[in-house]
């Protein structure tokens, strides 16, 4: 345990491909929401997913493992009371019960250096079952 507590606390790498997918997506929008996860032996936060313009909150959550950690950031978009079209994005800290100690240790002690890497959420969520990030959740948030 000392030894997984060691190598989490090293911190991870964010990649550039993870910063050019988030500037893309938060200003082009050429796609909905990132699954990012950690490499862990490379100590590198890297893409797994990206979805296209056209996916929705759905194929983002089903993009997240059952058994494994992950991030994702959604891009949220939505009419306001007086018409006008807004967006908002989303950060999403995964850890489902399922997924290892270890996996949850890593995770919990790289958010921070992520967050700070993606400039421009609005946003977080923490999740360990869909029921803790589901879409009405999303839609209450920006109320």
């Amino acid at each position: 345990m000392a030894m997984a507590f060691k190598m989490a606390t090293m911190g991870m790498r964010v990649t550039d491909e993870c910063k050019n997918s988030f500037m893309e997506m938060k200003w082009k929008k050429v796609s909905r929401y990132i699954v990012f996860k950690i490499d862990e032996g490379s100590k590198r936060l890297t893409v797994d997913k990206v979805g296209a313009a056209g996916e929705g909150y759905d194929e983002m959550a089903a993009a997240l493992p059952n058994d494994d950690c992950r991030y994702a950031v959604f891009d949220f978009d939505f009419v306001t009371v007086d018409n006008c079209r807004k967006s908002k994005i989303f950060f999403i800290a995964w850890a489902p019960t399922a997924s290892r100690i270890r996996a949850k240790i890593l995770y919990a002690t790289s958010k921070d250096g992520l967050r700070r890497a993606l400039d421009g959420i609005h946003y977080e969520l923490q999740a360990t079952d869909p029921t803790e990030m589901g879409f009405d959740i999303i839609k209450e948030r920006v109320k």
